[in-house]
């Protein structure tokens, strides 16, 4: 009686494993997953049963398969909270000449709360097509007004524009991606945020054609650290201002990011004629290899083709409170350090502590020279190369520290369930479907043992 009660027992607990996953596959929904056969609307329709409550508000993205998709739009708000995305497989974007419906994202999520996007897979933009054409050009994928949004694990490759883009979301922690573009490839930056707060970018590997990172206006309480960067045009706060704009970025953080290769390293920059502040920013633990401008604040930002009388513009966004400390590496210029603030709105309380920077051309590890104009009230302390409109000083004070504190994440706390101790999640076939079985497993031991 005994093996037939265990035996019995043992055989609901198996069957309850494979019967009980609620969690959806875009495959359910009619999506083929052969890289040729347009899975759009599959992509909807799973969507739709998953933003209204069925599987959990788990929808996974199979392993082994490529989707061919053209836009999407994928809209909340949801009923569960949280939702999960889990992309195992390849999204792969139509090319310029099959491109059907908006030119200005591929892949948009709007309006969601307690979004989670994570797996191994790729999602790929497929840009050579658009980037050698003028006009518009779809960001890879945005996020919109979606609070505590969690985004990890991903390989982005080639976005048409910019490869992700997060616009009016608070709450975000961004980990572990590897985001990758031809050096050559024009405007794909890594990672975009703009009218956001309280983000965090950490452990990314980003290589493009353009910014690795680029934080633009509405911006607060940012935290980036575990970049690596480049090639690229490094970190940028900016640009700011464009079209005479008023901007504001305050308390931001860049710590113990390396820069390898690119334009830029730790970069300002804003359009003459603009209005508006960037503030308490700093920049902590940076390596350098072969930076052609490691540390710069240009206030005189235009593009090739915009209007150069707008040099001669009555306002400026101010910069103020900006901290350069334990910087270390080479430049590929002359230039270690540019300042090139306005005379209308010059640059003040500038800090810089424990910076080291060597061109990189010079067998004899040569200093770098730097270029300081229009800079009021700045304090330097070990700093290489040194500056003329910066006072020397040994009080450092409390400024970095202010100024790299933790975002505060006031939204829900991350419940998805592969971080869960009280789930297992199981994987199976190309499916790669998750199975939440931790109840069905303790109700099983709990009758195998019974009896």
């Amino acid at each position: 009686m005994q093996t037939k009660a265990w035996f019995l027992n043992f055989s609901v607990f198996i069957l309850k494993i494979f019967a009980y996953s609620k969690a959806l596959d875009v495959t359910q929904y009619g999506a083929f997953g052969d890289g040729v056969t347009d899975d759009s609307q599959a992509f909807l329709k799973a969507w739709e049963a998953v933003c209204s409550g069925t599987g959990d508000g788990q929808l996974i993205v199979p392993a082994g398969m490529s989707f061919m998709l053209q836009p999407l739009k994928f809209q909340g708000s949801c009923k569960p909270t949280p939702i999960a995305v889990q992309i195992l497989g390849t999204l792969v974007a139509s090319s310029r000449g099959e491109w059907k419906g908006d030119k200005n994202q591929w892949i948009l999520f709007s309006d969601i709360e307690g979004l989670v996007v994570d797996g191994n897979g790729k999602i790929n933009g497929q840009g050579s097509s658009w980037w050698q054409h003028k006009g518009s050009r779809p960001t890879g994928l945005k996020f919109k007004n979606c609070n505590n949004l969690r985004l990890r694990g991903l390989t982005h490759v080639d976005s048409a524009m910019a490869h992700i883009h997060i616009n009016g979301c608070n709450d975000v922690t961004i980990s572990n991606l590897r985001i990758n573009a031809p050096e050559s490839s024009p405007n794909t930056d890594g990672i975009d945020i703009a009218a956001s707060s309280n983000v965090v970018i950490q452990d990314c590997v980003i290589a493009t054609g353009d910014d690795c990172i680029a934080i633009n206006s509405g911006t607060a309480n940012i935290r980036i650290s575990g970049i690596d960067c480049g090639p690229g045009h490094g970190i940028s706060i900016g640009s700011l201002g464009k079209d005479e704009g008023v901007a504001s970025v305050e308390d931001i953080c860049v710590q113990n990011c390396n820069f390898r290769g690119t334009m830029n390293g730790a970069r300002i920059k804003t359009w003459p004629g603009g209005s508006g502040y960037a503030r308490r920013i700093t920049f902590n633990g940076i390596t350098l290899d072969n930076v052609e401008n490691p540390i710069i604040i240009d206030q005189h930002y235009k593009h090739e083709d915009s209007d150069k009388s707008t040099d001669d513009k009555s306002s400026a966004v101010e910069v103020s409170k900006v901290v350069y400390s334990n910087f270390v590496g080479t430049s590929k210029s002359e230039y270690g350090v540019n300042f090139r603030c306005s005379e209308r709105a010059p640059c003040t309380e500038i800090f810089m502590k424990d910076v080291k920077i060597k061109t990189a051309s010079s067998g004899m590890g040569q200093v770098a020279q730097g270029q300081c104009l229009n800079v009021r009230g700045g304090v330097t302390t070990l700093a290489v190369p040194g500056l003329e409109c910066l006072a020397l000083s040994t009080d450092w004070g409390t400024l970095p520290e202010q100024a790299c504190m933790l975002p505060q994440q006031s939204g829900q706390p991350d419940t998805r369930p592969s971080q869960d101790p009280l789930w297992v999640i199981w994987v199976y076939g190309s499916g790669g479907k998750h199975l939440g079985v931790y109840s069905v497993v303790l109700t099983s031991l709990i009758n195998l043992f019974w009896f």
